[in-house]
């Protein structure tokens, strides 16, 4: 961890479902959930307050079965079932690690979770509770990406995260393209102009139109969320200053 003192006060991060699968095919790698309260850990105590947003795609994707006939909603509806599972698994974690967390759903499963009430979600992080948004926006149609903007927003974060299994934004695929190049800084417009696969247009939008910072890096790089937090250049800033280089 970076021995320097955080610059960043409330961050947001956003994990996909398959970030919580480490090496396996299906569900949650409790080694996985284990290090990340870790790393989270370290951040509450220097300080920072950190909101989550958890996809659902290593249990279950409602997009790949409404390609093959499901109603998409219903599709939709179960995969934000599976974010709540996935947030469930983290909010476990973090409490092992001796944390507080608060899993805020933008559906009604009140046996199991918060309904999400944003004023709530902000006090939690003024007392230093990890808060793990689940179930993406509350309705079909919009990815967790979406949501994690979203939340980013309106909790007022300084900066969102969007942890990947890459260090960074690349001009295609590296793992399959060896010659893609790495960017460490483009704007939001760059992003959507050339098409780059970092998150669906609705969520970079949201990010440009409300100027929230977008940082994306690799996940299982140790450390690195620490190093970010303490402004240090890891992974690809994504952001409006068009004065910065995209080298």
């Amino acid at each position: 961890m970076s021995k320097n003192k955080p610059t960043t006060k409330r961050i947001l991060l956003k994990l996909s479902g398959e970030a919580l699968m480490g090496q396996a095919d299906y569900g949650i790698s409790a080694e996985v959930v284990e290090r990340l309260a870790a790393e989270i850990k370290a951040l509450i105590e220097s300080g920072v307050q950190v909101a989550l947003v958890v996809g659902g795609g290593n249990i279950f994707r409602g997009v790949g079965l409404a390609g093959r006939g499901m109603d998409r909603v219903t599709g939709d509806q179960m995969g934000m079932l599976a974010t709540v599972i996935n947030a469930l698994g983290l909010q476990d974690a973090i409490e092992h690690a001796g944390m507080t967390a608060r899993v805020m759903s933008a559906i009604r499963i009140n046996q199991v979770c918060e309904d999400y009430i944003r004023r709530r979600a902000i006090r939690h992080l003024e007392k230093g509770r990890v808060v793990i948004f689940a179930a993406g926006t509350g309705n079909p149609f919009f990815t967790t990406d979406s949501a994690a903007s979203l939340r980013a927003v309106e909790i007022n974060a300084d900066l969102m995260l969007k942890a990947t299994k890459v260090d960074g934004i690349y001009s295609a695929d590296p793992m399959r393209d060896s010659s893609a190049k790495r960017y460490t800084h483009l704007t939001y417009d760059e992003v959507i102009d050339q098409r780059l696969s970092v998150m669906d247009t609705t969520a970079i939008v949201l990010c440009r139109d409300n100027g929230m910072p977008l940082r994306v890096f690799d996940i299982n790089r140790a450390g690195d969320l620490a190093r970010i937090v303490a402004g240090d250049d890891v992974g690809t800033l994504v952001d409006n200053d068009t004065t910065r280089s995209n080298g």
